[in-house]
């Protein structure tokens, strides 16, 4: 078993920040990615930011320059630093992880439970 579990949403003002944060635990042989998506009310969920083991970072372009990923591999952990908060923003934020549950398994998908971010004055 695998879990994802999210935390560090939140309500915040127009221009404001959150970190929020993503730890894996449980049967882990390696984690090749680690990817934050968005869903707000009556969209898709869409890719935020994604990076890999290596720390390779992609950004879907409406984040570019207000939101930084990163990751600590010795604790399978990922952030989303968010900055310059708009209401566009505002959506339910998911952990994904792409990882082998042992040398020899495929490369699966884990989600996280999903974490609130609200962005209004």
């Amino acid at each position: 078993q695998v879990q994802l579990v999210e935390s560090g949403g939140g309500l915040v003002q127009p221009g404001g920040s959150l970190r929020l944060s993503c730890a894996a635990s449980g049967n882990i042989f390696s984690i090749y990615a680690m990817r934050w998506y968005r869903q707000a009310p009556g969209e898709q969920r869409e890719l935020v930011a994604h990076i890999t083991r290596g720390g390779s970072t992609v950004y879907t372009d409406s984040v570019k320059g207000r939101f930084d990923i990163s990751g600590d591999n010795a604790k399978n952990t990922v952030f989303l630093q968010m900055n310059s908060l708009t209401p566009e923003d505002t959506a339910v934020y998911y952990c994904n992880a792409i990882l082998k549950t042992s040398y020899s398994s495929p490369l699966h998908d884990y989600w996280g439970q999903g974490t609130q971010v609200t962005v209004s004055s």
